[in-house]
């Protein structure tokens, strides 16, 4: 069975003891953090917060010693069957899960975080109602009166700017010349009538 990874090539693992069966956590994983979870035998996760690998127990001495995984039968989330080190959380409690859900939440108890790719498919979307609107005093609506030429140049200022900024050590300034070139790139890809997915289908052959 193929693994389902999501939107960030990641798939979520459920954590449980192997001895009392509670669940202890659970982690996301991706193809590189899995390979060294089975050949390690300690598991292994992708931590989203900070995008890097993460041995966990690294820093507490509380691995993960991994005895059994499995799959689900959709194939997108993982078990792990563990024998502890030690505490599972990082509060000290065995597992993860302790605190209890008696009510419903409100609307204001959630707390959302925007992170990650995701916004690109959100600005092109507004990119192509755009294109389709042409709103008077829209930028993006000038780029597209300007015709594609002038957008293709607008996207080698914007990557020189953005190569400029990585050349001359500018961290401060570099993300801002970086988020213009996606900006006129996005809008070159609609005017030029090719989808961000073209793309995505390109990269991900490249990941082979």
């Amino acid at each position: 069975m193929k693994i389902k990874l999501d939107q960030r090539g990641l798939a979520p693992a459920v954590v449980q003891d192997v001895n009392t069966k509670q669940v202890l956590m659970v982690g996301y994983v991706n193809p590189g953090s899995l390979r060294r979870t089975l050949e390690g035998g300690q598991v292994w996760f992708y931590s989203r917060s900070r995008e890097e690998l993460w041995h966990k127990g690294e820093i507490s001495g509380n691995f993960l010693n991994l005895k059994f995984a499995s799959v689900d039968c959709d194939g997108d989330t993982l078990l792990f069957q563990v024998a502890p080190d030690g505490p599972t959380c990082h509060t000290g409690n065995t597992s993860c899960f302790f605190t209890p859900l008696t009510e419903t939440p409100r609307p204001e108890d959630y707390e959302r975080h925007e992170r990650g790719p995701g916004v690109l498919d959100e600005l092109f979307a507004v990119i192509q109602e755009r294109k389709q609107a042409m709103p008077e005093g829209s930028y993006t609506t000038s780029l597209f009166k300007s015709g594609v030429p002038r957008i293709a140049q607008k996207v080698i200022e914007e990557g020189g700017e953005a190569a400029l900024a990585a050349a001359t050590g500018d961290k401060e300034h570099l993300p801002q010349e970086a988020a213009d070139l996606f900006y006129h790139a996005l809008v070159l890809l609609a005017a030029a009538g090719v989808t961000p997915e073209d793309v995505w289908k390109v990269l991900r052959e490249r990941r082979r």
